[in-house]
């Protein structure tokens, strides 16, 4: 089905970022079959799970509530396969692509033509300081944190500080922001995907609610959600906030240096990484978008450059928690604390 490039030799190392290009071009290649299997593995669980845990309700809120919080996995999945279809990835047909995002859409309470363009904008602009604010974590330079006001600087550290990002960010982002097409509002067909989307969840919560009362909602729905939310945005967060990060001015900015450089390789035990659909090769996949995710273990196999590069274990990730304003002169991402003891 596939061709190795183990099978046609090995091709020179690229020299460039940018050379990679040519190199995982021939890789981009889904497979129907292999997406419908990987949609049915996940999309199978997540229904199970949803009527076991409803089934549950009738004899303990615990066993639900438990029952909820595993299908959090398989919902994160779900948005994995959603962001696949979002670079045309899934399905050879972009038109099948498209609406598939779209149902998973209203199941992740994510708008998928709102998300996909704002998605698009942060894989084109990653990394680019001049560009940033939409698709992205703010991040603040160091110069710039140092010439806000006392108050401003207050609200950046409360903005980064972990509670938010992954305790009160999660929640807002996909329950309140979601719902409006926000820095999108001047164009109708992101208001019909916004609303569209909003419309079909609250069809789904109204029949949950006609036939099983507010239970289902609070104990399945609102904690799945809130799970999987704070596993993407914490996953989100260290494919690019991490001290060897890439950031560069306008003039200094290459789209596919900033792609290999800036994105790391999340190293995940092999059950994390098929629940998280191979996200943590996040290099790769800013290199070339277009490859389907159930290929990109396939590109490490072949490429032991990529394989070894920007790696970054569970232990040594949570060092990034505490990462937040990027230093220009040293090319790192640092602490507060170790900007302030720059001179």
């Amino acid at each position: 089905m596939y061709h190795s490039h183990k099978d046609l030799g090995h091709p020179p190392k690229p020299s460039h970022p940018r050379d990679w290009v040519k190199v995982l071009a021939s890789y981009r290649e889904p497979s129907t079959a292999r997406s419908s299997f990987e949609l049915a593995v996940t999309l199978g669980p997540f229904i199970a799970l949803w009527a076991m845990a409803w089934y549950a309700l009738s004899i303990s809120v615990w066993l639900s509530l438990a029952l909820s919080l595993c299908n959090a996995a398989f919902l994160l999945r779900l948005f994995a396969i959603q962001h696949d279809c979002g670079h045309s990835a899934f399905f050879k047909s972009r038109t099948a692509g498209d609406w598939l995002g779209r149902g998973l859409g209203v199941l992740t309470l994510t708008p998928y033509d709102v998300w996909k363009r704002t998605h698009s904008y942060h894989h084109s602009a990653a990394g680019n300081l001049e560009h940033r604010g939409m698709g992205d974590i703010h991040t603040l330079t160091v110069e710039e944190y140092r010439a806000l006001s006392r108050y401003q600087r207050l609200m950046y550290r409360l903005y980064r500080h972990p509670v938010v990002l992954f305790g009160l960010g999660p929640g807002y982002l996909f329950f309140l922001q979601n719902r409006l097409p926000l820095g999108l509002t001047d164009k109708a067909r992101y208001w019909v995907s916004a609303m569209g989307t909003n419309a079909a969840i609250l069809f789904a919560l109204a029949v949950i609610l006609y036939f099983g009362g507010l239970m289902p909602i609070l104990l399945i729905f609102v904690p799945s959600t809130l799970l999987a939310a704070t596993a993407g945005m914490w996953l989100f967060y260290v494919q690019h906030q991490f001290e060897s990060t890439n950031w560069d001015t306008n003039e200094e900015w290459d789209l596919h240096h900033s792609a290999m450089h800036g994105s790391s390789h999340y190293v995940l035990p092999s059950v994390l990484q098929w629940l998280s659909a191979n996200i943590g090769i996040h290099h790769v996949h800013h290199l070339y978008s277009r490859i389907p995710f159930y290929r990109l273990p396939e590109v490490l196999r072949d490429h032991q450059d990529l394989a070894q590069s920007n790696r970054m274990t569970i232990r040594e990730s949570l060092v990034s928690a505490k990462l937040h304003l990027w230093d220009e002169k040293s090319k790192r991402l640092l602490s507060f604390a170790q900007a302030k003891n720059l001179p």
